[in-house]
């Protein structure tokens, strides 16, 4: 199904998504909203590229095009960890608790101890590089970038495996779903699977001459969710042949170019909730682990402004609670 967001923003949307599969039916007076802004003694100099929650705790790794790789305690309000780069990062992610890569406007792919502070380079691309992820089924880092390749490396092995080169074009968006890696490619959503990664497992063109700028995956639903410049978003799951009366559940956010973020039912199609509006377009979204805490990054792209990062509590009274993938 499809959802949009209303019309005064729609050709604007560049949509970043979060989904959260939920075992009750979530409505707006289910739950409170505390928002709060994460305070840095070095305010964020440039735009945010990505946001994303550790794998068990509530540390929040930033990166941006100042540049520097952040790791922010939520918990305790305190920057644990500020890593300068040599050039801008457009992405980040993690592989565990204490160890973080980036990918930047160099083409360099980076590997970052969070304890020590140490950073060592694994890799280039031969252009800029736009989209990291760790897989753990494999233990290899996949990365994406202008030069039309997706790689993965074998951080124990020290060697590059290229799964492919010669894309169409660049690729927008990359996430991972246990074996299957998913990228967007123009107006097409491909996925292969990270074991047989000689060709493409399933590919799906979206609406002509419509970019997608995100996907996001639904492990556990098996499908994924994407958003296209034109403000409209679409999921897309696949169901058993043997399965009977299974529906779509759960919620799902979206944020845009003109600083909206808007919670979503993913059964009904209705909106939850709106919250209130950020001064500056959404950059990135992230849940923490047990999908209370949603992170939302506001930042201008290309005007010079304080960046902003917002952090913003979904209060469940229990045992009603966001289920976090």
């Amino acid at each position: 199904f499809r959802v949009s967001h209303q019309s005064a923003i729609v050709k604007l949307g560049k949509i970043s998504l979060a989904y959260t599969p939920s075992r009750i039916e979530l409505s707006l007076d289910a739950f409170a909203m505390n928002g709060s802004c994460l305070e840095f003694k070095n305010p964020i100099q440039d735009a945010i590229s990505r946001v994303r929650f550790a794998p068990q705790s509530n540390n929040l790794l930033i990166s941006s095009w100042d540049p520097c790789l952040r790791l922010y305690d939520v918990d305790c309000s305190q920057l644990r960890l500020e890593a300068p780069s040599e050039a801008a990062l457009l992405d980040c992610c993690f592989q565990e608790e204490s160890v973080a890569f980036s990918a930047a406007s160099d083409g360099s792919i980076t590997r970052y101890d969070l304890h020590s502070g140490i950073s060592n380079k694994i890799g280039n691309h031969d252009d800029i590089a736009t989209c990291v992820e760790y897989s753990t089924e494999t233990r290899q880092v996949i990365t994406a970038g202008f030069d039309k390749k997706i790689i993965a490396w074998d951080i124990f092995g020290a060697k590059p495996l290229v799964y492919l080169r010669n894309l169409d074009a660049e690729v927008e968006s990359m996430s991972l779903s246990g074996y299957e890696l998913i990228i967007a490619v123009g107006s097409s959503v491909d996925i292969y699977d990270l074991r047989n990664s000689d060709k493409c497992v399933q590919s799906n063109k979206f609406c002509m001459d419509v970019p997608i700028r995100c996907v996001s995956s639904i492990p556990h639903l098996k499908g994924y969710a994407v958003g296209s410049v034109d403000g409209r978003v679409k999921l897309e799951i696949s169901y058993p042949s043997s399965s009977n009366n299974i529906g779509i559940s759960g919620a799902f956010v979206t944020g845009d170019n003109v600083g909206y973020v808007t919670a979503w039912d993913a059964k009904s199609r209705r909106r939850l909730f709106e919250l209130p509006d950020c001064a500056n377009s959404i950059a990135s979204l992230t849940y923490n682990n047990e999908g209370q805490i949603l992170a939302v990054a506001s930042s201008h792209t290309y005007q010079e402004a304080t960046e902003m990062l917002v952090v913003l509590r979904f209060l469940l009274p229990p045992p009603s609670r966001f289920y976090m993938i």
